[in-house]
């Protein structure tokens, strides 16, 4: 004989309520849920709800099933009017986020920005900036040149021109970076002339910063052979040499003699934003 079943699980509903995209909340009811492995509860989610009416939608949803509603919202009055419908028509209510800026408020002495969606931009922002900081060093002193055209800035220089400080800290900003090296006597990579030649800032030294700045180097690592890297003439000639790509393809020359990596940076974004018109300043809301 096979054992007696017990009677059918009771499905259960979870209304996830958000005044934005409603990703966070669910992530949040999600973990609690994980803890109730024998429960059957159906979950759905409702975005961009910012009207008492769509409010009042929800809530008649909820009383039709016995549900739950379990919200985030920034604005003080839908979180009231949520609560007061969810008491009026016997709906249990639970706010995530209202509890935590209020006290945070009292703390802080600081009214919190009501912005739908902020810390699910922040999210984001965070990790496009890791994925731009990951391109930039895959993409230092001419690697990864086969796929150099997903890179947003690409920084043509000699040695020591501060390529690479200026790339890293660009990323930080949220860039995509590529940094090519103008050697003398070799050619510059063949995809570097097929990608949006509008991205592309020559970085340019005098010859007795770039010299001193080489000098110091060559010393610093007790290097022998090094050839002609900290030699005048030859750093004349790859001056030179990278004046004339520079002014051949019709990138724009930036002059790096005596100045801060932020300044750099600041001067690179914006001959970009010149060009195309990109810059990492506007914000979208999640």
């Amino acid at each position: 004989m096979s054992a007696p079943q017990g009677p059918p699980k009771r499905r259960r509903h979870v209304f996830v309520v958000s005044d934005a995209t409603g990703a966070t909340c669910e992530t949040v009811v999600k973990a609690a849920l994980s803890q109730f492995t024998s429960t059957d509860v159906v979950l759905e989610r409702f975005s961009e709800i910012r009207s008492e009416k769509q409010i009042e939608e929800v809530v008649e949803r909820a009383a039709e099933v016995e549900g739950v509603v379990v919200y985030t919202m920034v604005s003080i009055e839908l979180r009231q009017k949520m609560l007061q419908l969810g008491l009026r028509r016997g709906v249990s209510t639970i706010d995530i986020l209202g509890p935590i800026l209020t006290r945070l408020a009292d703390h802080l002495e600081l009214s919190p920005r009501s912005q739908p969606g902020l810390f699910r931009h922040l999210n984001r922002m965070y990790y496009a900036r890791i994925d731009a900081v990951d391109f930039t060093v895959k993409h230092d002193d001419g690697l990864g040149a086969d796929t150099i055209d997903r890179a947003e800035i690409v920084l043509v220089g000699v040695s020591r021109t501060s390529k690479t400080p200026v790339s890293l800290y660009l990323s930080f900003r949220g860039w995509k970076v590529a940094n090519i090296p103008v050697i003398y006597g070799l050619d510059l990579p063949a995809q570097l002339l097929k990608i949006d030649q509008r991205k592309i800032v020559g970085l340019y030294m005098q010859p007795q910063q770039l010299h001193a700045l080489r000098r110091r180097r060559r010393d610093h690592l007790r290097a022998h052979g090094m050839g002609d890297y900290a030699d005048p003439d030859g750093i004349d000639q790859e001056l030179k040499l990278s004046r004339r790509l520079f002014t051949k393809h019709g990138w724009p020359i930036l002059d790096v003699t005596a100045k801060a990596i932020e300044e750099i940076s600041s001067e690179v974004m914006q001959i970009l934003f010149t060009r195309t018109g990109e810059s990492k300043n506007s914000h979208s809301r999640a």
